[in-house]
């Protein structure tokens, strides 16, 4: 009997350790709430509210600027002389420059084909085009196949190159800076460069060769990026959304005010006098275009953006491949601003006005500030206040200027407006990957040097209309650092629902279920076009 009145007494003994517990911990956070947590939640909300504005006022500045260019018809290319090419009997096919091609890869068995066929495919004189293909493929079987299709070309009269090297020291800047090496190479004025998902049409050379050799000063001409595969679901409507933006607001805002921009590594044209002037490729960031392009500028090149001229190519369609990219795209200009920020400052050719650009908007604010305010302010800050009733954040800062960026944001895709909550939530939990990587750069952690070549699908994802949803192993499938936020995001939405004020808790457990959804790997599957 003693045994089973000790038996009946353990949940009782158990509850009030459990009370004993609750009530230590409530104690506790009352004693550090006043004097700790809530100064250092103030000077966090201070701190995103002014990066919300920074960031407010260059995307109204951009807007500005994008609808002067509409109203007034002032597109950065009317600013250059464009004259097409003349025959001439006497000197022939010797009055078109020699224009260099490179088509660098790695492992592309989806896309090398077509890359390498669109490649070849370009009008001009054929005497005057040389193709470089710069395989630094690791599978032997990959290797065999491209160097086919090269021959297969080369066959066909098509003057083309197979260049491999015995190691990837410099992953892409490496393989490019390599492939300048050759002589044939050197005899080139320009070099186009498209990556292996990418398709230029025919006359692409036509477009954009005329601006560079009637416009000395002009040192690279940027294509816009046309995506085939923006339907195949709703992840890459949601890329799309954001890139949209970056091309048709960014790059143009920078083409028609400064002149400069970031090369986006793909899908343009080169001046070999303005890579060879600004010290060539250098392989110290992942973002070895971004590299050239500011060393370029500093030198006094000028760059221009086609928007009118668009390049197919391919989104990333599963979380994996995007999650890569977005590390490579976010932690990269963070360390090359690390790397750069003292030489932009203490560069003689280039205006004042200019430096403050390329530093504050270019690299402050749309590459470092847009990442670190997305995830701090709405996912840390602002759901933390509903346990800190004592740390208020205004409405304009939480409501009205977070809801103009976003409407600013969605206007470079208007197909995609009725998707905009999604975009929110989608770029919402994007921001923490973004965050993490943006803080790498900037302090050079592990991981910074990271280079994992974005995987591509090309035609092999489609069968008879329908997309084969990607296998994953149970370890790239779940998400740890999504599934904790998703629970940190839907315990302050249960306790704004109880005692909150301000109905946060809507918007708190739509995210957290956002982040729950990619935490647990369900993004990337097919959804019908609309």
């Amino acid at each position: 009997m003693e045994r089973l009145s000790s038996l009946g007494m353990l949940p009782e003994s158990v509850s009030g350790v459990r009370d004993d517990i609750a009530g230590q911990i409530i104690v506790i956070w009352s004693q550090i709430k006043a004097p700790l947590v809530v100064p250092v939640l103030r000077f966090l909300m201070y701190i995103c509210l002014g990066m919300s504005i920074m960031l407010f006022v260059e995307r109204v500045y951009m807007a500005f600027v994008i609808a002067f260019i509409k109203l007034f018809g002032k597109k950065p290319e009317k600013r250059y002389k464009w004259e097409s090419f003349k025959d001439d009997i006497e000197l022939g096919n010797s009055v078109y420059p020699l224009v260099l091609v490179q088509v660098p890869m790695f492992n592309e068995k989806e896309v090398y084909q077509l890359s390498i066929g669109a490649a070849c495919g370009l009008s001009w004189p054929s005497d005057r085009i040389v193709i470089q293909v710069l395989d630094d493929s690791t599978d032997p079987l990959i290797k065999g196949l491209v160097e086919m299709e090269c021959q297969k070309w080369a066959s066909k009269g098509i003057n083309i190159h197979y260049q491999v090297r015995d190691n990837r020291k410099g992953y892409k800047a490496g393989a490019l800076k390599e492939g300048l090496k050759h002589r044939y190479a050197n005899e080139c004025e320009y070099v186009a460069i498209f990556d292996a998902d990418f398709q230029p049409e025919p006359d692409f050379l036509w477009q954009t060769i005329p601006f560079l050799h009637h416009n000395s000063k002009l040192g690279l001409v940027q294509a816009r990026w046309k995506f085939v595969n923006s339907d195949e679901c709703l992840m890459t409507r949601m890329q799309e959304m954001s890139l949209d933006y970056h091309f048709q607001v960014e790059q143009e805002v920078g083409s028609s005010t400064y002149a400069f921009f970031g090369f986006n590594g793909t899908a343009g044209v080169w001046r070999m006098a303005a890579i060879n002037e600004a010290g060539g490729w250098k392989d110290r960031t992942t973002v070895e275009d971004m590299d050239l392009a500011v060393r370029a500028t500093l030198k006094g090149w000028k760059f221009l953006y086609l928007g009118s001229l668009k390049v197919k190519n391919e989104l990333p369609s599963t979380l994996k491949a995007y999650r890569y990219q977005q590390h490579r795209w976010s932690c990269g200009p963070a360390n090359l601003f690390r790397k750069m920020v003292f030489e932009i400052i203490r560069n003689k050719r280039v205006t004042l006005w200019k430096k403050l650009y390329v530093i504050y908007n270019f690299f402050f604010v749309r590459k470092i500030v847009a990442h670190i305010v997305t995830f701090v302010f709405y996912c840390v800050v602002l759901p933390a206040t509903v346990m800190v009733p004592e740390v208020v954040i205004p409405r304009w800062g939480a409501v009205y200027i977070p809801t103009i960026i976003t409407i600013l944001n969605a206007v470079g895709t208007p197909r995609s407006f009725h998707l905009l909550v999604f975009w929110i939530l989608f770029e919402n939990v994007m921001s923490l990957h973004r965050t993490k990587a943006t803080f790498i750069g900037l302090f050079e952690a592990r991981r910074v040097n990271e280079w994992v070549v974005t995987e591509k699908h090309g035609d092999s994802s489609k069968v008879k209309g329908i997309t084969k949803k990607p296998h994953f192993k149970m370890g790239e499938r779940i998400h740890m650092l999504e599934l904790g936020v998703g629970l940190f995001l839907f315990t302050c939405g249960c306790y704004d629902f109880v005692f909150g004020k301000y109905r946060y808790f809507i918007y708190l457990y739509v995210q957290a279920i956002a982040f729950f959804i990619m935490g647990f790997g369900y993004v990337g599957t097919h959804v019908p076009n609309s």
